[in-house]
């Protein structure tokens, strides 16, 4: 049986945060470790975050190391993945380039995930060309790379159906050269949209409502206190919903029944926790001191290495280096296969 080829990557406009982590790193360091592919991609997505982020480029410069910082903290290993960054694989733009001659404006226009970002960013009335073309500059990464497993979370399926529609319109068109593929989305439907802290549907970088990895204990702490949960749970007497509370939203991602023993022993599952805040006598400080304990530990390991790697960039530029060579090669040779189904492959 054949073995997938698996590519991933983020934008490099801020640290990665919690939701980034449940939604696709960790799956991306279980793959890593089972071995079960045939090639691993992971890029930083610089061109992308220059698509909105054009009148700042030192924010997405500044970025880059940090994302390979965290990278690394979680766990992906550089001898099993190959990491490297967008913009140094010219032939991602051109492959974007001869896209687009496959999608339309409209179809780019009802785009689930783009039109959820052009609300967010405001771009309704001026939205970048750039920004529009975003899922064909992505239809590019993942076949570049005859991608067949992209691990992510639930807001890029409508991204993924772009591209597999531009790999049927090019085969369609040009023969069978294109590679479909299918996204891996987390086991825990709750980590494929993790909520922000202040309940909004998406954790997000530019509503500031974010855990980042390299948070340390003290701002967790902070952040985790600060959650959004029961409105209408004012006193410790007063029954408690947990329907859209954030704190349990986050207690079903993370928690586990081990986690009780060590931090809430009176309780055996959270099941009973649940129980318990819904008939009242519970209050909403203690179920926030409980759930920062289980993400400090899942993070503290992360914040650890993380600390600990940035005292070395040269490794991490090192990594960076070494990961876009070994990706050239393989656009390059893709390249030829690909303009040979163009007929553009006129002196060869």
């Amino acid at each position: 049986m054949k073995k997938d080829i698996i590519l991933t990557g983020d934008r490099p406009t801020g640290h990665l945060h919690l939701g980034h982590y449940v939604g696709s790193l960790k799956n991306r360091v279980k793959l890593q470790n089972e071995g079960n592919y045939d090639k691993m991609y992971v890029f930083i997505a610089d061109c992308q975050a220059l698509t909105d982020n054009y009148d700042n480029p030192d924010k997405v410069r500044e970025n880059l190391r940090e994302v390979v910082l965290d990278y690394l903290a979680v766990g992906l290993d550089p001898k099993k993945v190959i990491i490297f960054v967008q913009s140094m694989i010219p032939e991602l733009a051109e492959y974007t380039f001869y896209f687009m001659n496959l999608v339309t404006v409209s179809r780019l226009m009802r785009n689930p995930t783009v039109k959820q970002e052009m609300i967010q960013k405001g771009m309704e009335e001026s939205i970048p060309s750039g920004f529009l073309n975003y899922p064909v500059s992505q239809a590019a990464d993942i076949t570049l790379f005859n991608t067949t497993l992209v691990p992510a979370g639930i807001d890029q399926e409508p991204m993924i159906e772009q591209t597999n529609e531009i790999v049927r319109k090019f085969n369609s068109l040009y023969g069978e050269t294109l590679n479909e593929c299918r996204i891996l989305l987390p086991d825990n439907s709750i980590c494929a949209r993790l909520p922000g802290l202040d309940g909004n549907a998406k954790m997000s970088k530019s509503l500031g409502n974010c855990i980042y990895l390299s948070d340390s204990e003290e701002e967790l702490k902070k952040k985790v206190m600060s959650m959004y949960t029961d409105p209408n749970h004012i006193k410790v007497e007063d029954p408690g919903c947990i329907e859209g509370n954030t704190v349990f939203t986050y207690l079903d991602a993370f928690c586990k029944d081990e986690h009780f023993p060590k931090y809430l022993s009176e309780y055996q599952n959270l099941n009973e926790l649940k129980s318990h805040y819904q008939r009242g006598g519970l209050g909403d400080v203690k179920i926030k001191k409980f759930l920062f304990n289980i993400l400090n530990e899942e993070l503290k390991p992360i914040r650890e290495r993380r600390e600990e790697l940035s005292k070395n960039m040269e490794y991490i530029d090192k990594v960076l280096i070494e990961g876009t060579e070994k990706a050239r090669e393989v656009a390059k040779e893709n390249m030829k296969k690909f303009k040979k189904a163009l007929r553009i492959d006129y002196f060869d």
